[in-house]
């Protein structure tokens, strides 16, 4: 499996010493879990953004009419002929 060399402060390294302890896992364990939970969580704000995208896409139109204010300028718009 791969491996990644991870420098921490000293503080730092302290603090995760002291959370290892008081959770009964090793250091390795709780950085290996920190990222695992911090991917997990990227990869589900990239999934909620997408299907927002999804569903704002599908419903634009609607959106616009609700909110006209919002809109951006059409292309041309405002300028002198």
């Amino acid at each position: 499996m791969p491996a990644l060399n991870v420098e921490f402060s000293d503080r730092e390294l302290e603090d995760l010493r002291q959370i290892a302890k008081e959770r009964g896992t090793s250091m390795k364990a709780l950085v290996r879990e920190a990222a695992a939970a911090d991917i997990a969580r990227h990869r589900a704000l990239q999934e909620g953004a997408e299907a927002f995208r999804r569903f704002f896409s599908t419903h634009a139109d609607e959106f616009a009419a609700a909110f006209p204010d919002d809109e951006p300028p059409l292309r041309g718009a405002g300028r002198a002929a």
